[in-house]
């Protein structure tokens, strides 16, 4: 073999020694995971619930760390710009996918700058909540509500998942509702509850507890079939067919150049923590399935989810900023 060709394989020989001692060390200390919605919002539960799991199988402390502001943003950019050691972590929900389509100065490239890790579940619809009070009782009356008079609807931010999917279910029906971006779900459900809006969409892990007790009415849930906790909430699809909003889902990213291995011990610790114990069950409560995704497939269906995403942007007609 000429010299030339035997450096480089041993070069490479080193490297993947390299990476298999820091899987193998992983984690030495503890892990920051940055969340960048409030505690108490669906992502936030989520990271919370995941994390302490990671907690008790890897034997170091992985801490949630709420980062707030422009969407998820601020955490996102604080970990594509943090050291690729494993020793950063986002979590983010599905709004993570429009942000390249929604703000014109990132300062980071979600899809080089961040490395898909595993996707915790996937949820395919979202409450339409009303407060109990309200007249509105039906998405026949808030369709019939929209075309008489306005309807004034909340989002934790332009480009958000949420105001995505309120903005399709909007076209769809023939209809317009005014859109109030706030900063975060818990402003959206206070402005709900004051009357300050009629109507939002949610994930459904914040709000199960207010629904249980009365504090908000679900007047659709878009999925395909019946939520668990609340079978009794009207489909969507029976009043307003051919209505599918993208995906929910939770993602754990690390920054773009952490080492393979990292990526691939934290995917299997991941899954084997979303399928067994209390977490499987709060995933199952909470309406989530399990998605066991390899890491090179959580990389390809980001990648999907980006383009899919910034299609649904477009047809919003929502302009960068």
């Amino acid at each position: 073999m000429p010299r030339i060709a035997r450096c480089c394989a041993l070069i490479v020989l080193a490297l993947l020694a390299a990476g298999a001692a820091a899987a193998e060390d992983y984690p030495s200390r503890p892990v920051r995971v940055m969340v960048g919605f409030a505690a108490g919002s669906g992502p936030d539960l989520q990271a919370r619930t995941v994390s302490q799991a990671l907690s008790r199988a890897l034997g170091v402390s992985f801490h949630v760390e709420n980062r707030l502001g422009a969407n998820g943003t601020n955490a996102a950019r604080a970990v594509a710009t943090a050291d690729a050691d494993g020793t950063t972590l986002l979590f983010s929900s599905a709004s993570i996918a429009s942000t390249p389509f929604i703000y014109r100065r990132l300062g980071y490239d979600p899809l080089r700058d961040l490395t898909p890790v595993a996707t915790v579940g996937l949820l395919d619809g979202l409450f339409v909540l009303v407060k109990a009070g309200s007249p509105i009782r039906s998405v026949a009356d808030l369709i019939a509500q929209a075309k008489k008079d306005r309807v004034l609807y909340g989002s934790p931010g332009v480009g958000n998942g949420l105001h995505l999917a309120t903005e399709l279910f909007a076209q769809r029906a023939g209809i317009t509702l005014q859109h109030i971006p706030y900063k975060g779900a818990s402003e959206v459900m206070t402005a709900l509850l004051s009357g300050s809006i009629d109507v939002m969409f949610v994930t459904p892990p914040s709000v199960i507890g207010l629904i249980k007790d009365g504090t908000v009415r679900p007047i659709a849930f878009t999925g395909d079939r019946p939520f668990p906790e609340f079978p009794g909430a009207p489909l969507m699809k029976e009043t307003l067919p051919g209505y599918e909003p993208d995906l929910s889902w939770g993602m754990f990213f690390a920054p773009g150049k952490t080492p393979a291995t990292i990526i691939d011990k934290l995917n299997a610790v991941i899954h084997a923590a979303i399928l067994e114990g209390d977490v499987a069950r709060i995933m199952q409560r909470d309406g989530y399935f399990p998605d066991t995704r390899n890491a090179a497939e959580t990389a390809r269906f980001f990648r999907e989810q980006v383009e899919r995403t910034g299609a649904m942007v477009k047809a919003a007609k929502i302009e960068p900023n």
